[in-house]
């Protein structure tokens, strides 16, 4: 199942780092490409703001 960034994104950028599908944007709060998720929750795994949740 995808991943989704909710409100509570601070920006810090953690998750697009650690993203290994490369489908996470930045942005006001950063964005992640539901279509080109894997799941693989590793964004949920750095995120510091808990913002990083399944779809």
């Amino acid at each position: 199942m995808a991943y989704k960034i909710t409100d509570e994104c601070i920006s810090c950028g953690v998750c697009m780092n650690e993203c290994s599908s490369n489908c996470i944007s930045e942005g006001e709060p950063y964005k992640i490409n539901a279509a080109e998720c894997n799941g693989c929750g590793a964004c949920a795994n750095v995120c510091p703001a808990g913002a990083c949740v399944q779809a």
